[in-house]
């Protein structure tokens, strides 16, 4: 397993809203976006836009807990679907924290854990996502 950070998740209140935003900026959403989730290359590393309510509900948690709700997450892709539970277990080994094992979804397999001081990342396999031979994930 190689060390990667693929993708920025930020939970945001208007999915549109924050795209234009970031567009005007001059980061456009990547043509296969949706209305649920923007993809925003920034030069091999992706920054996704997803609504707070359905981050929080993804990674089991309540958007109505401050501390808790799920603003933002950082997401490790990995390439086989096992590899989902194993990193989580290597996470805990470690001293992460457990926050939603690896679990098949709609998409693939994705589970969540918070690091050392509380910071929320994502497990994720999914067919979608495709990668060059360098490791870098295209959009």
């Amino acid at each position: 397993m190689q060390p990667r950070l693929n993708l920025i998740l930020l939970g945001v209140d208007d999915i549109a809203r924050s795209a234009a935003f970031y567009a005007a900026l001059g980061w456009p959403a990547a043509p296969s976006s949706h209305a649920g989730f923007i993809k925003i290359d920034l030069g091999g590393v992706v920054l996704g836009l997803i609504s707070r309510s359905d981050l929080a509900a993804d990674a089991g948690q309540l958007a109505s807990q401050p501390s808790q709700a799920a603003h933002g997450a950082l997401v490790y892709l990995a390439r086989q679907p096992g590899e989902v539970a194993e990193t989580l277990a290597l996470v805990v080994r470690h001293g992460g924290t457990l926050v939603k094992p690896a679990t098949r979804t709609a998409w693939g397999v994705a589970g969540y854990f918070r690091d050392l001081d509380g910071h929320l990342f994502e497990v994720c396999y999914e067919d979608g996502w495709v990668f060059e031979e360098s490791g870098r994930l295209l959009v």
